[in-house]
């Protein structure tokens, strides 16, 4: 869990990126992917994307302006982006040295 802050639009923002916000914002990009790949249900899958979206606005401090969602949202989802990144890096480094380590032929 880690904290971000963001300023959009002169507002200071705040968020603490859960595993339940995270959560939030992976589904919300796979919403947009779906109206995105198939227009036609953007009706069906529009009233999802809102609830999402006021789900993460939910936890923001403070509250945000409705002239700034569209720029926090962007904001946050890049933070979890850059997260995501940080641990598929660190995991590959840890693998790797892993791999170094068990590669090692005993001694006999």
């Amino acid at each position: 869990m880690s904290s971000k802050e963001f300023a959009v639009n002169g507002t200071d923002y705040r968020v603490m990126l859960t595993d339940q916000i995270i959560g939030h914002v992976n589904n919300l990009k796979n919403l947009y992917n779906a109206a995105y790949e198939d227009p036609e249900s953007f009706e069906d899958v529009s009233a999802e994307i809102s609830n999402t979206i006021n789900e993460i606005a939910g936890t923001v401090e403070p509250q945000a302006e409705d002239s700034d969602l569209d720029g926090l949202i962007q904001e946050i989802i890049k933070a979890v982006d850059r997260k995501a990144e940080a641990l598929e890096k660190e995991l590959g480094e840890k693998n790797v040295s892993t791999k170094k380590k068990s590669s090692k032929k005993p001694a006999f």
